[in-house]
C-alpha cells in the first residue's frame, strides 16, 4: 500500500478536534447527533474547505456514520466530472483496476489523501458513486464566451452539461462578485465595463456547474429513490442553501435537504458558530492547520472559487 495512503488511512481512524454547530438550536452538539438527524434527509450537502486535511477526515467519518445508519447511499463528488463515470463505474464495480482507474478519470491532485478513502469506502460498501461535475473544459469555454457558449458545443458535449441553465444575478452572485475582488492582473488596469463583463462570464461558468451538479443530484435521486444522496464540494456551492444546492432543490420539490458547512478555526473553544449559522444546518469547526510563513504576493488574475 502506497505510504501516503496508508498513513491517511491512519488518520481517518483516529479523533480529529472538531465542535458542531445546530444552526436551528443556535447550540453546538455532537457529531453523531448531528448524522442521527441528516440521514433523515433525502440529499446531503458537505461544503468542505479544499485545502483541510481536518474536514476530509471528518468527511470520511460523517460518511462511515451515515452508512451505519442508511441501508442504501449514493455519493456524489464535485472532484469528478462527468465524462469520466464510465471509467468510475468500472472502478467502482470491480471491473478494472486502481491505476487504469485514475489513469482515465483526471482526479484531484490531492486525490490520494482527500478523496481516495470516500472512493474506496463507498466501493467497499457497494454503493454508487456519481461524477457530478461539468467537464473543465466545457466550463472553460463559458468562461470565455459566457452562457451563449453552450450553445457552440458539439451534441456530445452538450449531454455532459446540464439541460436546465439558470444564472440570475441574485444574493448568489453578489457573494461571488464579492469573491472575486479585484479582477486587474500582472499590475495592467482594465476598465470597470471589462471588470464587470469578466465576472460575469465568470459566474456564468460557476452556474454551468452548479446546475450540472444539481441536475446529477436530482438524476440519482430518480435512479435512486431510496438511497440518501451525500454530495461532496467546496462549501462556495452550498453555503446559505444557495448555488448546487438551491438547484437542486429547485429539481426535487418536496425533498429534504440538509447543508453541512466546514469551517476551519485557529481556536474551537472561542468558536462562533451564531455568526455564522445561516450558512448551514450545521456549522462544523475543524482545527486550522498553521499558516505558513508569509511570501510576497504574486499579481495573478482573480479565481473563481470552486
Amino acid at each position: 500500500m502506497d505510504t501516503a495512503v496508508a498513513r491517511h488511512i491512519a488518520a481517518v481512524s483516529s479523533y480529529t478536534p472538531h465542535r458542531v454547530y445546530k444552526s436551528k438550536k443556535k447550540s453546538f452538539t455532537d457529531f453523531e447527533a448531528m448524522l442521527a438527524e441528516v440521514v433523515k434527509s433525502d440529499v446531503v450537502f458537505l461544503g468542505e474547505q479544499h485545502d483541510d486535511p481536518g474536514t476530509h477526515r471528518l468527511e470520511r467519518a460523517a460518511l462511515e456514520g451515515i452508512g451505519r445508519r442508511r441501508a442504501q447511499v449514493v455519493l456524489s463528488l464535485e472532484m469528478f466530472e462527468r465524462d469520466a463515470q464510465a471509467k468510475l463505474d468500472e472502478y467502482v464495480a470491480g471491473k478494472t483496476d486502481e491505476a487504469d482507474f485514475l489513469k482515465n478519470s483526471r482526479p484531484w491532485p490531492k486525490y490520494t489523501t482527500d478523496y481516495r478513502p470516500l472512493v474506496e469506502l463507498a466501493k467497499a460498501k457497494g454503493w454508487p458513486v456519481i461524477a457530478s461535475n461539468v467537464p473543465r473544459r466545457l466550463a472553460s469555454v463559458v468562461s470565455r464566451k459566457g452562457l451563449v457558449g453552450v450553445d457552440s458545443l458539439s451534441s456530445a458535449d452538450r449531454g455532459f452539461v446540464a439541460a436546465q441553465l439558470e444564472c440570475p444575478h441574485d444574493r448568489y452572485f453578489e457573494r461571488f462578485k464579492e469573491s472575486m475582488g479585484d479582477m486587474s492582473g500582472h499590475g495592467q488596469k482594465i476598465s470597470a465595463e471589462e471588470a464587470a463583463a469578466m465576472v460575469s462570464r465568470f459566474y456564468d461558468a460557476q452556474c454551468v456547474k452548479d446546475e450540472t451538479m444539481a441536475e446529477a443530484i436530482a438524476d440519482a435521486r430518480t435512479k435512486w429513490p431510496d438511497a440518501l444522496v451525500v454530495h461532496v464540494t467546496g462549501a462556495f456551492h452550498t453555503d446559505f442553501a444557495q448555488g448546487t444546492a438551491e438547484r437542486a432543490t429547485r429539481r426535487l420539490p418536496g425533498a429534504r435537504i440538509a447543508v453541512a458547512s466546514f469551517v476551519p478555526s485557529e481556536d474551537l473553544d472561542t468558536a462562533d458558530g451564531k455568526k455564522i449559522r445561516k450558512q448551514g444546518d450545521f456549522i462544523i469547526f475543524t482545527l486550522k492547520p498553521p499558516t505558513p510563513p508569509k511570501s510576497a504576493p504574486a499579481a495573478v488574475p482573480a479565481t473563481p472559487p470552486r
